[in-house]
């Protein structure tokens, strides 16, 4: 579990002088109005679908396998929809990591943040249950200015940007727990904490099963939560940062607790969760990360989607 992490000489090391670059043009253009940073990052990232080929390659299939009744215009829209929304993403990583809260407060409204406290009234841990939208970044600093809570993640290679994302996450939350690390979970939980969890991706299939997506049948579906539930015995509640398209800020939604999950059993869990991984995502499709293989995971002798 990390709470916090040193700085190094070592990351003055001529390998990180790309990275320190990278990270002090981020902090520099966050600094623009949002309006402006909203017009930006769209026309960011509609240029990389230039320099991204396999990316949007990627997002053209995950969306034909999803909505396979989509006409051709209305998907291709929604890619070219899709990749402004990561332009919008790297700069919302930016904002997450190096704005003040009063500047964050401004631009974001929240929905539902009585289901959280009525689910953990009596010291109850809750598992919130995100999804990959583009604004994640950001969602964990609106989120833990409304609760701080711990969240799943993954460590980055790069150990100066590890330490930059570390610290910009814990400006508003309580630390950070590897997602390999079930015990540390399960323990935060049992101890009434809000834990973030994101059941929304592709991890392999150990410790998946098969459950249907959308309209792929059979999608690689972490059993992690299913376990969490069964060990820890949380409130369930979702919750999402959504971009509001006219440009006017975010909308943090968190639902009630979710009362009919199946605990009794690991595959129904799972077709349980991916439906209401479904219901979340369409609140705003173009937002989701599409660009990520969902399906590489297959069944044994099953052929490749991609």
């Amino acid at each position: 579990m990390k709470q916090s992490q040193n700085f190094h000489r070592s990351f003055l090391h001529p390998r990180y002088w790309l990275t320190w670059f990278g990270v002090g043009v981020l902090f520099l253009l966050v600094q623009l109005p949002y309006p402006l940073l909203h017009k930006l990052g769209t026309w960011m990232g509609r240029t990389s679908m230039r320099f991204m080929k396999r990316r949007v390659s990627i997002a053209r299939r995950n969306l034909e396998l999803c909505f396979p009744e989509m006409d051709r215009e209305h998907l291709e829209r929604r890619i070219i929809g899709n990749f402004e929304s990561l332009g919008m993403g790297l700069l919302e990583t930016g904002m997450a990591w190096f704005w003040s809260d009063r500047r964050v407060k401004r631009w974001f409204s929240v929905k539902g943040l009585h289901n959280l406290q009525a689910a953990q009234a009596n010291g109850r841990g809750a598992l919130i249950i995100g999804v990959h939208f583009m604004s994640l970044e950001l969602g964990g600093r609106t989120m833990g200015m409304c609760q701080p809570m711990m969240a799943m993640y993954r460590p980055h290679n790069n150990k100066l940007m590890e330490w930059v994302q570390t610290k910009g996450r814990m400006r508003s939350n309580k630390a950070m727990i590897n997602r390999r690390d079930l015990r540390g979970m399960v323990q935060a939980l049992k101890q009434g904490e809000a834990v973030w969890f994101a059941p929304d991706q592709d991890y392999g299939p150990k410790g998946s099963v098969f459950a249907p997506l959308f309209a792929v049948p059979e999608a690689a579906t972490t059993s992690g939560t299913w376990m969490l539930a069964r060990m820890a015995k949380p409130a369930l509640i979702t919750v999402v940062l959504v971009r509001n398209e006219d440009g006017s800020g975010y909308e943090l939604v968190i639902q009630p607790e979710l009362k009919d999950y199946p605990i009794e059993s690991e595959q129904q869990a799972a077709e349980y969760m991916n439906r209401v991984i479904e219901r979340e995502i369409m609140r705003a499709p173009n937002q989701y990360m599409w660009l990520h293989r969902r399906f590489k995971t297959r069944p044994a002798g099953a052929s490749s989607l991609y």
